[in-house]
């Protein structure tokens, strides 16, 4: 897992590189594309897996080991023990005991970890208390007061953002030539929620230039993770598409990972 430090990035947007997404299917409120990203990564297959979801049709939640027996699962595994269709990691975490989150996090009445970290700028935002609220968003604590969000919604999970909700990308100083696969999540002006996975390693200034020039108008986005933590599950009953990384520059730089990692938290759907 990594942890940079971000600054904003002033300027326009990057220029367009593909002029239309053909998107698949998979069930109401859910659909799927695999794109050839515009540079070649050092290996695999250089393509961005993209899962774009209607959040008012599908049930979210946060599941971690904290909640449940203190075990964790592969993405497979979570998917079927508590009947999800999609599993996607929460976010990087600590190797501690209760393999906490490494930004606040809390589902419900359960406190994955307390304490907010100054160094992310993003949260995801699900069980809003008031109804009329998506029951899923991804909030810039840049542009709204976690004095207030905090009261908002019923679940939270703090994650590192790459992508302002303006659309402006962050900076990262921090190794910024550090490449590794990565999974994200993002929304855009009209609140669909994307998740977006790659097994190619790629930095994440490029990540950031090949969203801003996608013909979808991604808003706040953010890094959830990288290298072979990295899980990407969908079962929508007769689809499955199972995805995981491997690669991370200055640790793990190969491509060799042939197996889901045991993870500790992870973002569920399941459609209603």
């Amino acid at each position: 897992m990594l942890l940079f430090l971000l600054v904003a990035v002033t300027g326009k947007a990057q220029n367009s590189w593909i002029s239309e997404i053909h998107w698949r299917t998979l069930m109401d409120g859910m659909q799927y594309a695999e794109l050839d990203a515009p540079e070649k990564s050092v290996v695999n297959d250089s393509k961005l897996s993209i899962l774009k979801v209607d959040v008012r049709k599908f049930d979210f939640q946060f599941l971690t080991s904290s909640e449940h027996g203190k075990t964790m699962r592969t993405a497979p595994e979570w998917a079927s023990e508590f009947k999800q269709n999609v599993i996607i990691n929460a976010g990087m975490y600590k190797y501690n005991k209760a393999h906490s989150n490494k930004g606040y996090m809390k589902n419900y009445k359960h406190v994955n970890n307390p304490t907010k970290s100054s160094y992310f700028n993003a949260m995801l935002a699900m069980h809003p208390k008031d109804p009329k609220n998506p029951p899923f968003e991804i909030i810039d604590l840049t542009n709204q007061s976690w004095d207030i969000v905090q009261h908002q919604y019923n679940s939270l999970c703090q994650g590192m953002r790459m992508i302002s909700y303006e659309g402006t990308g962050m900076e990262f100083s921090k190794r910024p030539d550090q490449s590794c696969s990565m999974v994200i999540t993002a929304t855009d002006t009209l609140e669909n929620l994307y998740f977006i996975y790659t097994r190619s390693p790629y930095t994440h200034r490029a990540m950031i230039a090949f969203l801003q020039g996608l013909p979808l108008n991604i808003r706040t986005t953010v890094y959830l993770e990288g290298g072979p933590e990295t899980s990407f599950y969908v079962n929508t009953g007769d689809t499955v598409i199972a995805k995981y990384g491997s690669y991370i520059s200055n640790s793990c730089a190969n491509d060799n990972n042939d197996h889901f990692w045991k993870i500790p938290n992870v973002i569920a759907l399941r459609k209603k």
